[in-house]
């Protein structure tokens, strides 16, 4: 290991982000203070088991901020756009204020890969502007800026559509898109911290894959034992339901992810980057039901 045992706030911590850098930290035999709204979650729970000490804690809550971060030595940062544009910045500010508080020794915030691009996405440009609070106020920070996750495939109507035998996005069936397994952006995070000296002031665009659909469908096909189609989605009806996400694919689709995967791979092997029939092997088979037979 690279440092000594290090004590780290996680923000999130029973999120897929935070739940993924808390267990790599746990995993290297590092202390993790999980801060979490609910500290009798179920995710919690097992957190606790796997020895991380959970902390309440709120984001719009600067005193619990201020206890959660007592005795730590670090912090992982993750903000949440589901409230919208101007709370998530808050989110970040708020992280930010903490650091200099606390006086922390090292960041890791988790941004978004190409959220220094202009790219017309809210919640892309919201992170551009985390990241800018983070350069302003001049805090050691390191920030990882993670693609597509893969892990968005075992949750809600796309879950449903591969236990069904469909794989349904908003893209050509020839269009590539860069893709991260979640677990990679913990153990991304953990050496973040480990090598705070090489790291520190570093962005660095994260992926740990590149494909299109067809060849997602067909590596899930061989992983879960059952074929699954690929299917087209029209940017309309994807509109219709959310305006954002359409943004978002129409931006993968004109412009793409342009994260180096086999510089990352070279540069950080300790991280073990799972390409996309590794994480389907490993997390899609033991996450998903079978398909229905007959």
């Amino acid at each position: 290991m690279a440092q000594d045992r290090l004590t780290v706030l996680v923000i999130g911590a029973t999120g897929k982000q935070g739940g993924a850098v808390s267990r790599s930290l746990l995993g290297k035999g590092h202390q993790v203070k999980a801060l979490t709204r609910s500290p009798g979650s179920e995710a919690a729970r097992v957190l606790r088991e796997m020895g991380a000490e959970v902390v309440q804690g709120d984001l719009a809550d600067p005193d619990s901020l201020d206890r959660a971060a007592r005795g730590a030595d670090a912090l992982f940062g993750v903000t949440f756009p589901h409230r919208g544009v101007e709370a998530e910045v808050a989110q970040g500010r708020a992280i930010v204020e903490l650091v200099s508080r606390a006086d922390l020794a090292h960041l890791v915030f988790s941004s978004v890969a190409s959220a220094d691009q202009e790219t017309g996405i809210p919640h892309f440009d919201t992170k551009a502007r985390i990241e800018e609070a983070i350069a302003e106020a001049e805090i050691p920070a390191t920030v990882i800026a993670p693609v597509f996750f893969m892990d968005n495939f075992l949750g809600g109507d796309w879950r449903q559509g591969l236990e069904s035998g469909n794989l349904v996005m908003a893209m050509p069936p020839e269009r590539a898109l860069q893709q991260i397994a979640v677990d990679d952006i913990g153990a991304m995070a953990a050496f973040a911290f480990e090598n705070r000296e090489r790291l520190t002031g570093a962005r660095i665009d994260i992926a740990g894959d590149e494909l299109t659909g067809v060849e997602a469908a067909r590596k899930l096909s061989r992983a879960l034992g059952h074929e699954v189609r690929f299917q087209e989605l029209s940017l309309e009806t994807l509109r219709q339901q959310s305006p954002e996400y359409a943004t978002m694919f129409k931006w993968f689709d004109d412009v793409g992810y342009s994260a180096d995967v086999e510089a990352l791979r070279k540069g950080f092997p300790e991280v073990g980057w799972h390409r996309f029939d590794e994480w389907a092997r490993e997390v899609a088979a033991e996450e998903l039901e079978p398909a229905p037979v007959g």
